[in-house]
């Protein structure tokens, strides 16, 4: 299958950077568009917290270390001589599972890549499973690149 539109969540993690590595092979290889997503997570920073930390500041924190973490890996991409563009949005009130399957909706890709962390048990019913997710709600084939 050939793929035009590529969009690749990203964290920072070894195993979000190596499926960044395949994501960007297979931008290379195809001649495909990819964008860049990374998902400020409104969950951490959301409950009781009035009067013990600034919402407003800790929010303005997370998007500028997404903004920075982007502009990493959008270099990344243009040292493996593949041109991307990046996005940063915000969860406001859903999962990150949703939010990246709207994102591939909107954005008309063709290929949802990202990693996953594998985990299972009672670390994952705690966790949650972010690539489970996505599976479920991805408008388009979704590849789960595994961490080592």
């Amino acid at each position: 299958m050939l793929y035009k539109r590529i969009l690749v969540p990203v964290d920072g993690s070894d195993t979000s950077n190596t499926a960044l590595q395949e994501a960007l092979r297979i931008a290379k290889d195809q001649q495909a568009a990819l964008r860049l997503i990374h998902v400020v997570d409104e969950v951490i920073i959301d409950g009781d917290i009035e009067g013990y930390i600034d919402y407003g500041t800790l929010r303005e924190a997370l998007q500028q270390a997404g903004q920075h973490l982007l502009a990493k890996v959008a270099d990344t991409a243009k040292q493996a001589g593949v041109e991307a563009e990046t996005t940063l949005l915000e969860t406001m009130g859903e999962r990150l599972g949703e939010v990246i399957a709207k994102e591939a909706k909107r954005w008309r890709a063709d290929l949802i890549v990202m990693g996953t962390h594998g985990r299972h048990g009672l670390d994952r019913l705690f966790m949650g499973s972010i690539a489970e997710g996505t599976a479920r709600l991805a408008p388009v084939p979704l590849l789960l690149v595994r961490g080592e």
